[in-house]
């Protein structure tokens, strides 16, 4: 019986790990964040390592227009992590458009906003 037991929890955590996505853990400028300095770069960690190639990030302005970016890669230091330089942005809110693939190809999407004040 308890052998049973045993192998039921193997599988469930085995399950549980191969039904995993890449979700959104943090960001950089954070979400619904407020700065007086606009940042070099935007960054968004995983919950778990994303392909590049396969993974998008747009950032729009308060009007909707599409701030020129780059087209992101991982950070060496951090698998989980993708970056994309941003240019000088000015005062506004702008929405974060992300589209993720993690490495076992399940897709994710989400967005969130953050403000740079005048």
């Amino acid at each position: 019986m308890r052998s049973i037991a045993v192998s039921a929890m193997a599988t469930l955590a085995l399950m549980s790990s191969a039904l995993a996505h890449a979700f959104l853990e943090r960001a950089d400028p954070p979400v619904g964040s407020e700065s007086a300095v606009a940042p070099p770069e935007l960054s968004i960690t995983f919950t778990e390592g994303v392909e590049a190639a396969f993974s998008t990030i747009e950032v729009r302005d308060a009007a909707g227009s599409a701030v020129p970016i780059g087209k992101p890669h991982l950070a060496s230091d951090n698998k989980r992590r993708l970056v994309v330089e941003l240019p000088k942005i000015g005062a506004g809110t702008y929405t974060v458009i992300w589209h993720a693939t993690s490495v076992d190809t399940h897709k994710t999407e989400g967005t969130y906003r953050f403000s740079i004040r005048p």
